[in-house]
């Protein structure tokens, strides 16, 4: 199956959605051993998102990465628009072809890139471990040929257990690496909204 960015209006908007409904509980979270305004910056970006979807959806999709990186770089402060700005950015770099198993590269090196970029790795409390495991489930997945339902219900089961992963993590980037041993038990913001827009993503493609 080819998709298009033609389908980047649904996506950012079901994103959108999806963010807005969970934000006070993502906030909490925040609140708990971060800053707290990861999903106000969030949501800006989203937003900025969401007013650009209309010239984004006729572009291929490397021009169509490229202007969602610059518009997340321009609109989101803290980390968390960094790292989306890079990752964006490195799937313009990488894209070569809009199949399964072409975007599942694509996004590997992205998300490699992402780490590069914040200097982090799976196992230290952040938004990577919910996006290192479904980069590589969705290689895996596209490598052996699933169907697309079925690699869609693998990335969010994925994705849920990265979240619930974070809780018993002792954090070492960002504000809640000052907290020491205070950080566990408590799931990183920046991973959870990872993980709503995992299936976010997957609702609306499920239904295309």
């Amino acid at each position: 199956m080819t998709i298009s960015p033609a389908i980047f209006p649904s996506l950012i908007r079901a994103v959108q959605a999806d963010i807005a409904a969970n934000a006070e509980a993502v906030t909490e979270l925040d609140q708990a051993i971060g800053d707290g305004d990861h999903v106000f910056n969030l949501q800006r970006g989203l937003q900025a998102l969401v007013e650009q979807a209309d010239a984004i959806a006729p572009l291929d999709w490397p021009a169509a990465w490229q202007k969602i990186g610059m518009t997340v770089m321009a609109a989101v402060g803290g980390a968390s628009g960094s790292l989306y700005a890079t990752l964006f950015i490195a799937l313009h770099k990488h894209s070569r072809d809009s199949s399964v198993s072409g975007f599942a590269a694509a996004f590997a090196a992205a998300v490699e890139a992402v780490k590069q970029r914040g200097k982090a790795d799976v196992g230290e409390k952040t938004m990577l471990d919910v996006w290192v495991p479904v980069a590589q489930a969705l290689q895996q997945d596209a490598e052996a040929g699933k169907s697309l339902d079925e690699l869609l219900d693998h990335l969010c089961q994925v994705a849920a257990a990265g979240v619930e992963a974070t809780r018993d993590m002792l954090a070492t980037k960002g504000r809640a690496s000052f907290l020491g041993e205070r950080s566990l038990g408590h799931i990183d913001a920046g991973a959870k909204t990872a993980q709503l827009i995992v299936a976010a993503v997957a609702r609306v493609l499920k239904s295309f």
